[in-house]
């Protein structure tokens, strides 16, 4: 039986949003103090496409770091006794920086706790404001992004997957059935 799908964002609107959500991060930021930090995977991937879209509006270069939160996540025991940790790449000192974390999906506001954590650990900047590119509702804990793509406010039993070139699929955001992964 296949689960049944929507796509409610195509590689074109991806896009689009993504242009959009780097014009507004333009308006509100200055160089050279601004760096992109990616929450692995896909925040990692969206984070080096707005810095590209920002590089070809300013030519000026966009610092990008990925940002592994394996074990800083409060469920990890739950998940496994032996995680898989990711390398963390920051492009240099965070200390007095603003910074632009970046994820696809923000539902619980558990990763971005999480990321947050791991982020004070390098360093202390100046400012951490949050982009992602969907906000599905369903908050634990008092977190709201300061960019977002698409605001959808789904039941339980729906989960949003954000499916990526750099991760071998066709760009699209998709509303599937069944529970979301609770992070």
């Amino acid at each position: 039986m296949h689960a049944s799908k929507t796509i409610v964002m195509s590689a074109g609107e991806m896009d689009q949003t993504l242009e959009q959500m780097a014009q507004r991060v333009l308006e509100r930021h200055s160089y050279p103090d601004l760096v992109l930090v990616g929450i692995r995977t896909g925040g990692a991937f969206l984070a080096h496409r707005l810095a590209e879209k920002i590089q070809v509006r300013t030519a000026q270069p966009v610092r990008v770091g990925v940002l592994d939160i394996s074990l800083y996540r409060d469920d990890w025991t739950r998940i496994s006794h032996k995680p898989v940790v990711g390398k963390t790449e920051l492009p240099g000192s965070i200390d007095d920086q603003e910074v632009l974390l970046v994820d696809d999906v923000l539902y619980t506001g558990r990763t971005v706790r999480a990321a947050l954590d791991a982020l004070i650990d390098y360093g202390r900047p100046s400012r951490i404001e949050l982009a992602v590119l969907v906000d599905r509702g369903g908050r634990e804990l008092p977190i709201q992004p300061d960019y977002v793509g698409l605001v959808l406010d789904l039941p339980l039993d729906q989960r949003v997957n954000v499916y990526l070139q750099e991760m071998g699929r066709v760009d699209e955001v998709a509303l599937e059935a069944g529970a979301p992964n609770r992070s």
